[in-house]
Parts: structure tokens; sequence; C-alpha cells
């Protein structure tokens, strides 16, 4: 049975993840998410079990709230082979075919994969009723490439069953919006929703800074 998160249990995990790459039990690059949780509870609360939910190199909440499980979650960040990738994908690489989850940690490489995913569905599936929807997530800093735009374009043109969620904390590594685009607006488009929210853990800006 699908795991019900609140906004506590959700940073409970992530606090769980930070402490144990501290005590040096998990040791791979790890991106943790905060802030953000009573956004993404909103959104999952549309997100149904046969659809598709694609993310980012910062990905934990994505994956609990499509149904992955926090154990097997756990133990592949600590890279053992009872975790959901075999221990081989860590934190940033996470694959669960059975929940219909996968990520990229290649910024904007996840916008290809998405259309692809959804033309597919689209072919597969005639009447718009019963398909699966494509869920995309990507933060601010993707939304400047040119692997966005495109997908976003191609989705519209094409008619294709996905959304693409731009989780914007004004950070694209360490530079907000203001200095990587000055005066241009955001990108808008019906296939597309935003949330903006301000990073509580482990980023620029929340006075901690994940090391090795």
């Amino acid at each position: 049975m699908k795991t019900k998160y609140t906004k506590d249990s959700l940073i409970a995990f992530e606090d769980r993840v930070a402490q144990e790459f501290k005590d040096g039990k998990i040791n791979c690059p790890v991106h943790l998410s905060g802030g953000n949780e009573d956004m993404l509870l909103s959104i999952f609360n549309t997100v149904n079990e046969r659809d598709y939910v694609l993310s980012t190199h910062r990905n934990h909440y994505h994956y609990l709230l499509k149904g992955g499980d926090p154990e097997k979650l756990m133990a592949e960040l600590r890279g053992e082979e009872g975790g959901c990738c075999g221990g081989k994908g860590r934190s940033m690489h996470i694959y669960d075919k059975s929940i219909n989850f996968l990520t990229s940690a290649i910024v904007g490489g996840i916008c290809s994969i998405g259309v692809g995913i959804a033309l597919g569905v689209k072919k597969k599936y005639k009447g718009k009723k019963d398909r699966p929807m494509v869920w995309v997530f990507v933060g601010d800093g993707c939304e400047d490439s040119g692997f966005f735009v495109e997908a976003v374009r191609f989705g519209v043109s094409r008619d294709l069953p996905i959304t693409f969620v731009i989780e914007d904390n004004d950070r694209a590594v360490e530079a907000t919006k203001a200095d990587r685009w000055h005066n241009h607006s955001q990108i808008t488009s019906k296939n597309i929703i935003r949330y903006n929210y301000v990073s509580t853990k482990g980023h620029v800006g929340v006075g901690e800074f994940v090391s090795f």
C-alpha cells in the first residue's frame, strides 16, 4: 500500500538522510529537499498510480510521494544491494520501473526523455480519459536551457499528456534569476506549473553546505 506522507514525515526522512551523511553511512553526493513539502503534497494529490514521474538529482521527495519504498531508497543511498537500484544509482540516479519513476542528473536531460514517454503514451492510449500523464519536475536553472524550451514547445504542439513542474528556488548553482535573466520574464505555457519556495536544507543561502 502506498505510504501517506505528511509535511513532517517528509522532513523527517530528509533529516535522517542528512544525519546518515554526516555520520559517514552515506558516501555519495546528496541533494536534499526542504521548504517545498506543502507544494509537492498538493501536486501529488493529482498524480495517479499509472502516471509517470520524472525527476532530477534532487529527487527523494518525488520518489517517496510517487509510492517508492523509503527503506529501499535509504539502502540505495548507502550503496546496498537491497536498494531500489541495487546500490548502483545512489542519490542522484534513481529509477524504479514498478512505479514509473526515473531521473536524470543532467540538468535538462530529463525533458526530452519526458516528451518521448508522453509521445509513446499518446500513441498507445487513443482516448484521453484512460491514458496516464507524464510529470517532469525540474528546477529553475533548467528553465534556462534549450532542452527545456524545446520540450515544452514539442509537448504543446503535439498535444502530449505531459506537465512540466518548475520548482523555483531562485538558484542555479549560486546565481539568482536576477543575476541570470536581468529584466527577462519567466517562461509560461499551458503545460507548465511553477511554484516558488525557499530552500531550507544544504543549499546556497541557507547557511549550511554539504561537503566531504
